[in-house]
C-alpha cells in the first residue's frame, strides 16, 4: 500500500559547503562543510531510501519496480519508463560554486547515456549582498568565449543577479551559472549529475588538487546569446497555488497556506513532490487514512495513485513547493 513517502537525506560534502544544512534545515548527518542534501534521488549509485511507514528501508528504484504507475503515474512512465526523472536537493553555498554549464538531453544521451539537466532554484536564505551568476553580460562569439576561458578571464563577462529569500529562477541547459557564497536554496532538476566545469576561481578541491575543468565539453553546449534567464516574477497568495515554473521537464508551484487546504489530483497521472520551506505542515490522505508531519527542510513524495491530499499548518502558516511532471 502506497502513502506519502519520506526519504533519508543523502549528504554531500563540498569544498564550498557550510553549516546551514545543519543549523537551518536541521539535517542530522550534515557537517560544517556539507554542500548538498539530496532529498529524492533515483540515480543508481545514490537511490533514496524510505524513512517512514511500512516501506521503510526500501529504495526508490525498488519502489518503482514494485509499484510502477501507482507510484510514478502513467504520464511519467510513458515518457521515462521506469527511470525517476527528477533530483531534488537543498544546496548551501558558504563559498562560491564553480562556474558551470549542463548539457541538454541529446548531448547527455550521446556522451553520457543519461538525462540533461534543466533546473530551477528557489532561494531560502541569502546573506546581505548575496548573488547568483546566470548567463553572460552580453553576447559573445564561440571564439571570444574560448579566448576568455583560456586566459581565465571568463568571470569578467558573467552576469551577476542579486538575490533574496523567495526569489526563483529557471535555468535551462546551456546556461552558464553559479551559486555564490551566502545562498541557501532548494533545487529542482532533471535526474542528472552531469556538470561541465568552466571556471573554479583558481582554488583547490578537498583533496588538495585543482578540480578538473571541462573546457571542450562546455564549449559544445554553452549558450552565449544575449537572451538569458531572469528571476521569475510572481506574487505569493495565501491558500492558492502559484505557478513558478512550467517547463517540458517539470512544473513547480508555490503554496502558502494558513488554513486547511485540499488538493485533488488526476489519479495515476504524475507523482507530486512536496518541499517544505517554512512552518510545519501536516499531509493527510483520506483514501489511505495516513498522515505525515513535515518540518521545514523536509521533503515528501506523494504517489500518483493518491487523488486527494489535505494540507494544514501546525502553527500560523507554512510555505512549500509542489513539483510534478
Amino acid at each position: 500500500m502506497l502513502y506519502p513517502l519520506q526519504f533519508h537525506p543523502i549528504i554531500k560534502e563540498k569544498i564550498w559547503g557550510g553549516k546551514k544544512l545543519q543549523t537551518i534545515l536541521h539535517k542530522e548527518n550534515a557537517s560544517e562543510q556539507s554542500g548538498e542534501s539530496w532529498e529524492i534521488s533515483g540515480l543508481v549509485d545514490n537511490a533514496s531510501i524510505v524513512s517512514n511507514g511500512s516501506l521503510r528501508g526500501k529504495n526508490l528504484l525498488e519502489l518503482i519496480e514494485d509499484f510502477g504507475s501507482d507510484l510514478l503515474g502513467n504520464k511519467v512512465l510513458e515518457r521515462h519508463e521506469k527511470e525517476f526523472p527528477l533530483l531534488i536537493k537543498f544546496i548551501d553555498a558558504a563559498d562560491d560554486l564553480s562556474v558551470q554549464v549542463h548539457p541538454d538531453d541529446s548531448i547527455a544521451a550521446q556522451y553520457h547515456g543519461g538525462f540533461g539537466k534543466n533546473e530551477m532554484w528557489y532561494i531560502i536564505e541569502a546573506d546581505p549582498g548575496a548573488e547568483i551568476i546566470v548567463g553572460v553580460n552580453e553576447e559573445m562569439t564561440p571564439e571570444e568565449y574560448k579566448e576568455q576561458v583560456a586566459k581565465k578571464k571568463i568571470a569578467d563577462s558573467l552576469r551577476h543577479i542579486p538575490v533574496k529569500p523567495g526569489d526563483c529562477i529557471y535555468i535551462p541547459t546551456g546556461t552558464i551559472h553559479a551559486i555564490m557564497k551566502g545562498v541557501l536554496l532548494a533545487e529542482v532538476q532533471q535526474s542528472s549529475d552531469i556538470t561541465y566545469r568552466i571556471y573554479d576561481w583558481n582554488r583547490k578541491g578537498l583533496d588538495g588538487k585543482y578540480r578538473t575543468l571541462h573546457t571542450e565539453e562546455a564549449a559544445r553546449v554553452v549558450n552565449l546569446s544575449a537572451q538569458q534567464p531572469s528571476l521569475v516574477p510572481y506574487k505569493a497568495l495565501y491558500n492558492q497555488k502559484v505557478l513558478l515554473v512550467d517547463s517540458p521537464y517539470f512544473q513547480t508551484k508555490l503554496c502558502l497556506i494558513n488554513q486547511k487546504f485540499s488538493s485533488f489530483y488526476k489519479k495515476n497521472e504524475s507523482f507530486k513532490i512536496i518541499i517544505n520551506l517554512e512552518g510545519e505542515i501536516h499531509i493527510q490522505t483520506p483514501e489511505k487514512n495516513s498522515s505525515l508531519l513535515l518540518a521545514p527542510g523536509q521533503t515528501a513524495l506523494i504517489p500518483a495513485c493518491l487523488q486527494e491530499v489535505i494540507f494544514f499548518q501546525e502553527n500560523n502558516h507554512c510555505r512549500f513547493l509542489e513539483v510534478s511532471l
